[in-house]
């Protein structure tokens, strides 16, 4: 029981550390625009797992449609992209704005896979698609308007 609390309390030590340590740039947007950010960054998240089932499947123009419809350029309305843009610091906007981009051309490549034989092409495009993610969850966070 001992070790169990000792673990326990190195835990919350660590979170709280984590906290306080955390230099990426604070990105400050209403409760409901987080609400919608965080919604479209967990679809995000969803896609990219549906693409990776149906390129496993050999359904390279499934895994294109995922890309384009959910992630890629034809996507920016739905995720009400012109809106959410406003809120966003130039440089994160700038990471969304290639993460969209890299899902267009991961699309394209995907959809010639077949006759290419270019799953590695596909699985490289992808991975473009998952660094720009990295790139902005490594460089901003999410925080709550300050009531004055």
């Amino acid at each position: 029981m001992r070790t169990l609390l000792l673990s326990l309390a190195a835990v919350l030590l660590l979170v709280a550390n984590s906290r306080a340590d955390d230099v990426r740039e604070p990105v400050t947007m209403p409760p409901m625009m987080q609400a919608h950010m965080r919604a479209n960054m967990r679809d995000h998240l969803a896609a990219i797992s549906e693409i990776q089932s149906a390129l496993a499947a050999g359904q390279y123009d499934h895994a294109a449609d995922i890309a384009e419809q959910r992630l890629g350029m034809t996507s920016l309305e739905l995720h009400g992209a012109r809106h959410m843009a406003a809120l966003m610091p130039a440089g994160m906007q700038a990471i969304g704005t290639a993460m969209h981009q890299a899902a267009s051309r991961f699309a394209r490549v995907a959809e010639e896979a077949p006759v290419s034989g270019g799953l590695s092409r596909a699985l490289d495009a992808l991975a473009e698609v998952s660094r720009q993610c990295v790139a902005c969850h490594a460089s901003y966070r999410l925080v709550g308007e300050q009531s004055h």
